[in-house]
């Protein structure tokens, strides 16, 4: 992953709303959530969901699929395991006296 993409998807989860809305469907595993049951959990108007939607949309952090009537979201693990992974490869680089596998206990 470039650098400008993890600056960007850090953006995106740098919003209280976007965070909680990629929490909830992080934890929903491969189900993922209903546009309606996310509203239902975060009490937010249907607008302020579809906007935060749209930009973790964009960037790819998350993806829909409709069945029937119904929107459901997804959170993109291969994404974030991106995000995840970039981030750990550089933990104690500079640290001479860590093993990389004791990073995981920093």
């Amino acid at each position: 992953m470039n650098e400008e993409k993890l600056v960007k998807c850090l953006a995106q989860l740098g919003n209280i709303t976007r965070l909680r809305i990629f929490r909830l469907l992080v934890k929903a595993g491969k189900e993922g959530l209903s546009v309606g049951k996310i509203q239902e959990k975060l009490v937010i108007p249907a607008s302020t969901l579809s906007h935060h939607i749209s930009k973790l949309l964009n960037l790819d952090l998350i993806k829909q699929e409709r069945k029937g009537t119904v929107l459901n979201c997804f959170a993109n693990y291969t994404l974030l395991d991106d995000v995840i992974s970039e981030l750990q490869d550089q933990c104690c680089l500079d640290d001479k006296s860590f093993i990389k596998e004791d990073c995981s206990n920093v």
